[in-house]
């Protein structure tokens, strides 16, 4: 008998760095994964963070800044390999734009190994953006 899987989202669930830590390490997205201090700001200092659980194990998050009114900048979307293509990345998107609302347009930059994950999950290319980078 095959193994289901009970996926469990959250709206603010209470996160460890070290489980973000993990997470981001588990999904292969680059982030600063040693840095615990900086992961914890990251976490407190979101405006949106959506989690999606597999009997307490942190398996996805979406994080994200917004002002609710007219755009939110989705920082971060990262699903651990092994629960990768069951829908659980499109469904943390879906629920990220309930939360904001219609109004609120719902943007991000991808990494090149993403791109062509975004479209499939309701996003368009967009070609008039900047940026100034991080120095670290």
């Amino acid at each position: 008998m095959e193994n289901i899987i009970k996926i469990t989202y959250k709206k603010d669930a209470i996160i460890k760095a070290e489980e973000l830590s993990i997470l981001f390490k588990s999904s292969g997205i680059k982030r600063p994964v040693n840095d615990l201090d900086r992961l914890q700001r990251m976490i407190e200092n979101a405006d949106v963070l959506i989690t999606a659980w597999d009997n307490g194990k942190l398996v996805g998050i979406a994080r994200a800044i917004t002002d609710y009114s007219y755009c939110c900048y989705l920082s971060d979307l990262a699903v651990n390999k092994e629960y990768q293509s069951k829908g659980i990345g499109k469904e943390l998107v879906r629920l990220v734009q309930e939360h904001i609302g219609e109004e609120a347009s719902l943007i991000l930059l991808a990494s090149p190994i993403a791109m062509e994950y975004y479209p499939k999950i309701g996003f368009e290319a967009i070609d008039n953006g900047f940026i100034i980078s991080r120095k670290r």
